[in-house]
């Protein structure tokens, strides 16, 4: 019996695992933002770029999330989208070039609607602020009028509706780049991979994400 589970584990390990040392080449690259770089503290992105070998995990919340992400995915491939679809844009800003890149969940491109699917411990304070920046980012990139933001928790299912809303992407980028707000949140510090060498550190309360 012993055995088994093992393996069971030792396979959910090589899938985690693999899409993050996938990602660390790229995570280098000074050139590459993430949507959710714009979406949290600035600074976290300038330490990834140092250090992005201090990003990998395999934590349970967030395999439970990856879980959660392949099952919905599946079903609504099944009913006509498509599941983890890759956007990018190129973005300037003063004379250099980025590009911006991003994974939607799901995306259906006749209706036009894109889906974000969250896992969170809790069902407090929902939708979050920042879950509702990043589909509107996804939203202006794809041209796409609306949105779901599907929460899973241990308590609740519930989806909100996201039209629309422009976002001046060059904007964002820009002040990431300049590192604008560290922290943007003052819950992000608690959950950081950075938090013991970031000179932004602020000790505070906890939120369940």
């Amino acid at each position: 019996m012993a055995a088994a589970v093992g393996s069971v584990m030792g396979l959910i390990y090589e899938w985690i695992m693999k899409k993050q040392i996938e990602k660390l080449q790229e995570a280098r690259d000074p050139r590459v933002v993430y949507v959710t770089d714009l979406v949290g503290c600035t600074h976290k992105y300038h330490l990834r770029k140092k250090y992005p070998e201090l990003t990998l995990s395999f934590e349970p919340a967030a395999v439970l999330g990856d879980i959660a992400h392949a099952g919905l995915g599946k079903l609504l491939a099944e009913r006509g989208f498509e599941v983890e679809y890759e956007v990018s844009r190129e973005v300037v800003v003063d004379g250099q070039l980025f590009i911006l890149k991003g994974r939607v969940d799901a995306f259906k491109r006749d209706e036009g609607l894109v889906v974000e699917i969250k896992t969170s411990r809790s069902a407090v304070d929902l939708p979050k602020e920042h879950h509702l920046k990043q589909l509107k980012v996804y939203l202006e990139l794809l041209g796409a009028s609306s949105g779901v933001l599907i929460y899973i928790t241990p308590s609740k299912l519930v989806e909100y509706y996201v039209k629309h809303d422009p976002v001046n992407i060059e904007v964002e980028v820009k002040n990431l780049l300049v590192d604008a707000s560290h922290p943007r949140y003052t819950w992000e510090c608690q959950y950081c991979v950075f938090r013991k060498i970031c000179p932004f550190y602020q000790p505070g309360k906890q939120e369940e994400l």
